[in-house]
């Protein structure tokens, strides 16, 4: 789609280079997978660099929304740019994923500088370029060239050798990836045996190229990805030698390649200060290779390869609090470092995926033999990830449960896209963990799978939900004008109740809900949640109704204080 282009790099630049980058990253996708031999021949560098896209673009999407519903009009340069780097980390997929996330924050920290700039100009650009390179090869343990650092220090030296607006910059910067793309083979012997380019700096290129179509509305022309007279990219020629250049292949972030390699891929955010994650940098370079740590401000996204993947997380445990822990052996994936294909598993037949908003809902769903995706506080997951948990799950037929009403078009996309890739979807459209746990005890998959998702979707309709949780802010509701630091009940997704006290509130909520009957009631905890709200509401419903049952669960750190179930 055609876009105006930009002329100074501003919040509207930042918001379209996002989604430009998204698309040119979608387009890019099979081929960088494609093309994925170093560090590992996983092929999942495309794909790792789109999800990590996808989650910059939205976080500065919900930021542009939030301006326009509190009629504040257009964000800063600052709000988008720190929007767009946070998103980045948090959703950073893989050691390529995490490096793109510190580049992004790299520029951040030099467009965020000053909060109050509107824009800023070709300077501006040229300065956030080399910051971000600069970054990024701190960030890295042990850099290698030949690397997507390479194309990203490549592309800051030709930025700052240019003179001109933010189109002629990022043309520079672009044109200069570009070139020390094509020489990646040079530099890295796995990439040379293979015929092909990096895949990270494969993928920075196309990102780049966004940020050139950004200021000037052309699309830079296609980039090649093999060298000579290889094949072509994408052919099972290729795949091929990704596979046999794998044998000696390691990572960015180790000396030179050798053969084989650690078992694990470990990856969590971490909440921590400078100076656990210093001691927490050598404990983890000590145990394996490929780190990365990147991040700052007390969050941080670790990646790392070891053979002792619980010593990995044991680390980050002392450092401080570690999170949507991903733990992959390589092994299992489509290619290891052997370059041997995997058997693959049997597909099971019907699977339920499952997004939760709490680690201790997570642990519940995943015991009922759910496949989670973790969804923090203001963090929700992205279609990709969605996608990915479905793929995760292996199954032929796969049972959608959003959790949440802000993901329906979400979890929409993320179906029609399993569903194009051969898996049967149904989405039920639940709108809270509490109707998902209700949909979840009703599942039996030895069920014909029509029969079993009317089943599922009619236990969670018929399970009223409602939450109590604190207001952040001023704000008018349903039930009148709201303070920051009140307590509010939540009934079906409106403000039923604004009180003082969670307890006295969490109870009125509950007896609204249980005067238009009920069987069960499930009640689930955050950790903020008072240590005697659980025991006042189960006697409440003990003495006042008879024959409702209650079922308490621990749900961690879920966002809202309590959530409550009546069915």
């Amino acid at each position: 789609m055609a876009h105006v282009p930009q002329t100074f790099f501003d919040a509207l630049a930042v918001r379209t280079w996002c989604g430009l980058a998204l698309r040119a990253l979608g387009r890019a996708r099979e081929e960088i997978d494609a093309i994925n031999v170093y560090p590992v021949a996983d092929g999942d560098t495309g794909t790792n660099l789109y999800l990590t896209a996808e989650s910059a673009a939205a976080a500065v999407e919900a930021v542009f929304e939030g301006h326009d519903a509190h009629g504040s009009g257009k964000p800063t340069l600052a709000d988008a740019a720190r929007a767009m780097a946070h998103g980045a980390l948090i959703g950073a997929r893989g050691n390529s994923g995490t490096i793109l996330a510190q580049l992004l924050r790299g520029m951040a920290q030099v467009l965020a500088a000053d909060g109050e700039t509107a824009h800023t100009d070709g300077e501006g650009l040229r300065l956030a370029l080399r910051h971000a390179a600069d970054s990024a090869r701190q960030a890295v343990a042990h850099p290698v060239e030949g690397t997507v650092l390479t194309v990203a220090s490549a592309a800051a030296d030709a930025a700052e050798a240019a003179e001109g607006d933010c189109g002629t910059v990022a043309r520079a910067a672009y044109d200069g990836a570009r070139t020390a793309l094509a020489a990646t083979p040079g530099q890295l012997a796995v990439l040379e045996r293979a015929g092909v380019v990096d895949a990270g700096g494969r993928g920075l290129v196309a990102v780049l190229g966004a940020l050139v179509e950004t200021f000037t509305g052309e699309a830079p022309r296609a980039v090649p990805v093999v060298s000579g007279t290889f094949p072509k990219a994408g052919s099972t020629e290729v795949s091929a030698a990704a596979s046999e250049a794998a044998t000696t292949s390691s990572d960015e972030c180790a000396d030179a390649p050798g053969t084989g390699g650690p078992a694990f891929e470990v990856i969590y955010l971490l909440e921590a200060d400078d100076t656990a994650v210093a001691r927490l940098r050598e404990r983890l370079d000590g145990l394996g290779d490929s780190l990365v740590v990147v991040g700052g401000d007390g969050l941080w996204n670790v990646h790392v390869h070891v053979d002792d993947a619980g010593a990995a997380v044991e680390a980050g445990i002392e450092a401080g609090r570690p999170y949507r822990i991903r733990i992959t052996h390589f092994a299992l994936g489509d290619v290891h470092t052997t370059g041997a294909e995997r058997q693959p598993r049997e597909r099971a037949q019907r699977a339920v995926v499952a997004v939760v908003p709490g680690e201790g809902l997570a642990g519940l769903y995943t015991e009922a033999g759910a496949t989670t995706v973790l969804a923090r506080p203001g963090e929700p997951p992205a279609s990709g990830e969605l996608v990915e948990a479905v793929r995760r799950a292996h199954a032929r037929e796969v049972v959608l449960l959003p959790n949440d009403a802000d993901l329906r078009h979400t979890a929409a996309a993320a179906a029609e896209q399993a569903r194009a890739e051969g898996i049967r979807v149904a989405l039920i459209p639940t709108r809270s963990a509490v109707q998902g746990i209700a949909a979840l005890a009703v599942h039996e998959p030895e069920r014909r799978f029509d029969e079993d998702v009317v089943q599922m979707t009619s236990a969670a309709g018929a399970t009223r939900y409602a939450e109590v949780t604190v207001a952040e802010r001023q704000s008018w509701t349903m039930a009148g004008i709201c303070q920051a630091g009140d307590v509010l009940g939540l009934i079906d997704g409106d403000v039923a109740v604004i009180g003082s006290d969670v307890t006295v509130t969490a109870e009125t909520v509950l007896d609204r809900m249980l005067s238009a009957g009920g069987e069960l009631v499930t009640l689930v905890l955050g950790d903020e949640a008072p240590e005697t709200v659980a025991d006042h509401l189960e006697t409440r419903v003990r003495e006042s109704y008879l024959a409702v049952d209650t079922v308490v669960y621990r749900g961690g750190r879920q966002g809202a204080v309590l959530l409550i179930g009546v069915e």
